[in-house]
């Protein structure tokens, strides 16, 4: 897990991306099925997790700017 908190949002994209394609393998056991799943899930919430802090940054520095112009 520190290996994905520490990866940009462009690399946990391209990380789900491989994910999916291995998922979609149908000669892929169940077992690599679930651990990639597993693997996809949390890449997937870190990747919210950057883009909620994207979305916070982007407002605050939205406030900080109309309060400029008042």
């Amino acid at each position: 897990m520190n290996k994905i908190k520490k990866m940009s949002f462009d690399k946990t994209v391209l990380q789900l991306e491989e994910i999916v394609k291995k998922l979609e393998d149908k000669n892929m056991t169940l077992e690599s099925s679930i651990e990639n799943f597993e693997l996809g899930v949390k890449v997937s919430s870190h990747c919210l997790g950057k883009l909620d802090e994207a979305e916070k940054k982007i407002e605050q520095l939205t406030r900080s700017g109309s309060e400029k112009t008042n």
